[in-house]
C-alpha cells in the first residue's frame, strides 16, 4: 500500500496545517524553582497545576525539539482514563482499596482534561465516546469476556462496562466476522496535537517559559545541564517518556517501544453508512498484537499498532517516518476488520515511541533527597494518565499530602531493563510469539494460545 505522506511528525500536525514555529532556546545559565525536562503532556500538565497552585513559583520547561514533538503529538487520540497495567503488580505493594482508588482517579482524568480544555479555550476536537473492544474469533471472545469481568470487578462504577453479543457489536461498527465485544462508557476522542499545543499556550499564559531546541545532556541534584546553558533549580522533573533512554544514565530505565499509525482519506457518506460507527467509538481488538483506531473529526479512520516494535538500543525514529512493512501491516489490519475500506487511499503514516518500565506499570515520584522527580512509562495510556501525573507531581513538589500522593504508583521502584542485545531479543521474541498466537487463533484455535503466555513471561508483560 502506497502512502501519500510518511513521517513529518504525524498526521495530527498536517491536520493543523504545519509543524509549529519553534520557540527560542534557553538563553544561557538561569535559576528557577522547578525545572521540567520534556514539554509533552506530562511536563505541561505538571507546570500547569504547579503554577495554578502557586503562581509565584519560577518554573521552566526544557524541550529538545518543540512542545508536543513526541508521543503527545503522535498518539491515537484516546482520552480513555483507562487502566491498562497489572493490578496484581500494584497490589503487591498496596491494598485493593489503593488499586481501586488509582483506577478511579485514572477514570476521572477524562472529565478533568475536558474541564481544563473548556476553561482554557482549547479546541482539541474532544468528543465523549465509548471505547469498544471487539473479538473476531473464539479465543478473542474468551479474552473479551474475561477482561470485561476483570474490569467490572475492580471498577468503582461497574455499570460503565457492558458486554455485547455479535449483533450488538455489529450494530455499532460493521466489523467483519465479529463475534462480540465490550464497551467502556465515559471516555473521549481527541486530536492530540491540538490538545498539546493548546496546553502549551495555556502554560505560557500563566507565565511559564518553554525553551525549545535545547538538548539536556545531564540531570543532577540541583542542576540541569544543556547545550545552551545550565538551569539551577531546587526541584527537577524528568518528563521524557519514550525518549528517556537518550538521557545519560537513563539508558535502561524505560524501553522505547515503537507504535505506528496510518490514516485514510475522508470516507464518503455512502461508505460510512456501510460501516456504521455512528457513535465515533474508540476501537480496539482483542488480538495479542493489539490495534487501536478512531473516527476523526472530518471522517477519516486512523489505525495504529506496533509494526516493528523496538529499535536496538532504544533508538527512536526520524521525525515520525515509519517502515513500508509497518504501513502494509496496518493496512492489512484495517481491511481485515473493515473490508469496506479496501479501496480507500492512505493519506499519511507515522510512528513514535512510548515508555515501557521493566514491569510494564507506570510510575510517578519525587526523591526527597535529590528533589529529582519523574512520571511516565505509560505503555500507551499517556493521554489521560499524564494528567493525573501532573496533578500528583504538583502535590509532591509542594509537599501536600493528598489522596493522589498516597496512590500505589507513587514512588514505586522498578528494576532496570537488561542491557543489549537481551532486551532487543526479548521484545522482538515477544511480538513474534504474539503474531504466531494470533495466527493460530485466527485459524481456529478455540482458546488463548499458550504462546501468548510464553511471550508475556519473556519480558514480564
Amino acid at each position: 500500500m502506497q502512502v501519500k505522506r510518511n513521517g513529518d511528525i504525524s498526521f495530527w500536525y498536517a491536520d493543523l496545517g504545519a509543524v509549529p514555529a519553534q520557540r527560542p532556546p534557553l538563553p544561557g545559565d538561569i535559576e528557577a524553582d522547578v525545572a521540567i525536562v520534556g514539554a509533552g503532556y506530562t511536563g505541561l500538565w505538571t507546570a500547569y497545576y504547579l503554577k495554578k497552585a502557586k503562581p509565584a513559583l519560577r518554573i521552566v520547561l526544557l524541550e529538545r525539539e518543540f512542545a508536543g514533538f513526541g508521543a503527545s503529538g503522535r498518539n491515537g487520540g484516546w482520552l480513555s482514563g483507562g487502566f491498562g497495567w497489572s493490578r496484581e503488580k500494584y497490589l503487591k505493594t498496596s491494598t485493593r482499596q489503593g488499586v481501586t482508588g488509582m483506577q478511579k482517579a485514572m477514570a476521572g482524568c477524562v472529565d478533568e482534561v475536558i474541564r481544563v480544555a473548556t476553561e482554557e479555550g482549547i479546541d482539541a476536537d474532544i468528543r465523549r465516546v465509548d471505547n469498544l473492544t471487539v473479538a473476531t474469533n473464539p479465543a478473542q471472545l474468551e479474552r473479551v469476556r474475561e477482561e470485561s469481568e476483570t474490569i467490572r470487578s475492580w471498577d468503582a462504577d461497574p455499570e460503565r462496562i457492558e458486554l455485547l453479543d455479535a449483533t450488538a457489536t455489529r450494530a455499532r461498527i460493521n466489523i467483519k466476522n465479529v463475534m462480540g465485544g465490550f464497551v467502556i462508557h465515559g471516555q473521549a476522542r481527541v486530536q492530540p496535537a491540538k490538545l498539546v499545543r493548546g496546553l502549551a499556550a495555556a502554560v505560557e499564559r500563566l507565565g511559564v517559559p518553554i525553551y525549545e531546541k535545547t538538548t539536556v545532556t545531564a540531570i543532577a541534584k540541583g542542576s540541569v545541564t544543556t547545550d545552551r546553558g545550565t538551569v539551577r533549580a531546587e526541584t527537577i522533573i524528568r518528563a521524557t517518556e519514550g525518549f528517556t533512554a537518550g538521557i545519560p544514565g537513563e539508558e535502561r530505565t524505560w524501553l522505547a517501544l515503537n507504535s505506528a499509525q496510518i490514516v485514510t482519506e475522508p470516507l464518503s457518506p455512502e461508505l460510512w453508512r456501510e460501516i456504521g460507527w455512528e457513535g465515533h467509538e474508540l476501537l480496539g481488538n482483542a488480538a495479542h498484537a493489539y490495534c487501536y483506531a478512531q473516527r476523526t473529526r472530518e471522517g477519516r479512520i486512523t489505525m495504529g499498532g506496533r509494526g516493528v516494535p523496538y529499535r536496538y538500543g532504544s533508538r527512536t525514529d526520524v521525525n515520525g517516518r515509519t517502515q513500508q512493512a509497518t504501513i502494509d501491516q496496518l493496512h492489512t489490519i484495517l481491511t481485515t476488520l473493515l473490508p469496506q475500506t479496501a479501496g480507500c487511499r492512505i493519506d499519511h503514516a507515522w510512528c513514535g515511541v512510548l515508555g515501557v518500565p521493566r514491569d510494564w506499570c507506570t510510575t510517578v515520584g519525587l526523591d526527597p533527597k535529590t528533589r529529582i522527580g519523574w512520571a511516565g512509562g505509560y505503555v500507551g495510556l499517556g493521554v489521560s494518565s499524564s494528567n493525573l501525573s501532573g496533578r500528583t507531581l504538583a502535590d509532591l513538589i509542594l509537599g501536600n499530602e493528598t489522596d493522589l500522593t498516597r496512590l500505589p504508583w507513587v514512588n514505586r521502584k522498578v528494576r532496570r531493563w537488561e542491557p543489549e542485545p537481551f532486551r532487543w531479543l526479548g521484545v522482538h521474541s515477544m511480538y513474534q510469539l504474539y503474531r504466531i498466537a494470533d495466527q493460530r487463533e485466527a485459524a481456529g484455535l478455540q482458546h488463548t494460545s499458550k504462546l501468548a503466555a510464553l511471550a508475556d513471561g519473556i519480558t514480564g508483560h
